[in-house]
């Protein structure tokens, strides 16, 4: 009954069956733990922010670069305020504003960018209080470069003068003529007549959309999996179906099969024209020939 899986066809089936269900099983195996890894990412996320608040600051060479360990730690830096840039489009507790960003040029030569703090409103320079003149020492927590598009940061070019959409050294080198740190700082008391910026999670480290997306690919592997091995299952069924219906001699007609001599025809549809008269007159003539007795 089972003889025709030892077909080339059927090895061939066999094959891709036990190729693809380990494939489908590893993949939706990985893409789990890449959900299981952001969700811990999340976790660690929450308790580094709950523990910066508490912490001492730590001067910014200890901190850099920055990377998931270090962003959203409490930095402190020393040096002299200089170019101010507007980051407009910013939203804080859902009013819409912008950030007021300004370089501050530390001792050893290159500049960090501190955002100060918020207002609400278009973007407008003459808004925007001006830094405090003279050596400063500033204290937040540092924060990796953003990516234009990403996370709700604005792509868009072709701002005024004075403004960026982003606040990445790759966005500001430039507009200001100073080597750039790679990080910058939200301070953690907004300068006179701002709201400070609250500091945000490190970049994959949230339970964001790409989080979710792991968990739905994840479905999709393993439904892939069922799906073969329900499919195999259909396929044995109906060739098992088969081979049982050839034993017992039922076999799927072919058309026209069924249809015996003539069947198909009407009543004299298979003589000619005019055969039945002919024969008929051939008897008549024999009878007429026979002598009476």
């Amino acid at each position: 009954m089972y003889r025709f899986l030892l077909t080339p066809r059927w090895w061939g089936i066999n094959v891709f069956v036990l190729l693809a269900i380990p494939f489908c099983v590893f993949m939706g195996s990985w893409q789990l733990s890449r959900f299981e890894a952001r969700v811990d990412d999340h976790r660690s996320a929450k308790e580094l922010a709950e523990s910066a608040r508490t912490e001492a600051a730590r001067p910014l060479a200890e901190l850099l670069p920055v990377d998931k360990a270090t962003s959203g730690r409490r930095t402190t830096a020393t040096g002299h305020y200089g170019k101010q840039l507007l980051v407009p489009d910013r939203q804080l507790d859902g009013r819409d504003g912008y950030y007021v960003l300004t370089l501050l040029r530390t001792d050893g030569g290159k500049a960090l960018p501190v955002v100060r703090g918020w207002l609400p409103g278009s973007a407008d320079s003459a808004k925007a209080p001006k830094p405090p003149a003279g050596q400063v020492t500033v204290t937040g927590t540092l924060q990796a470069s953003e990516t234009p598009g990403d996370n709700g940061v604005s792509a868009q070019g072709g701002l005024p003068a004075g403004q960026t959409s982003a606040i990445s050294a790759a966005s500001l080198v430039n507009l200001v003529p100073y080597d750039l740190y790679d990080a910058w700082v939200t301070l953690d008391t907004a300068d006179s007549g701002m709201t400070a910026v609250p500091a945000t999670a490190a970049a994959d480290t949230g339970l964001d959309l790409k989080a979710f997306q792991n968990l739905g690919y994840t479905g999709e592997w393993f439904v892939f999996a069922g799906f073969v091995v329900f499919m195999w299952f259909r396929l044995l069924r109906r060739e098992v179906e088969f081979a049982r219906d050839a034993e017992l001699g039922i076999l799927p007609e072919e058309p026209g099969e069924s249809e015996g001599p003539g069947e198909s025809e009407g009543p004299g549809e298979s003589e000619e024209p005019g055969a039945g008269s002919t024969d008929r007159h051939d008897r008549v003539q024999e009878d007429a020939s026979t002598p009476v007795r």
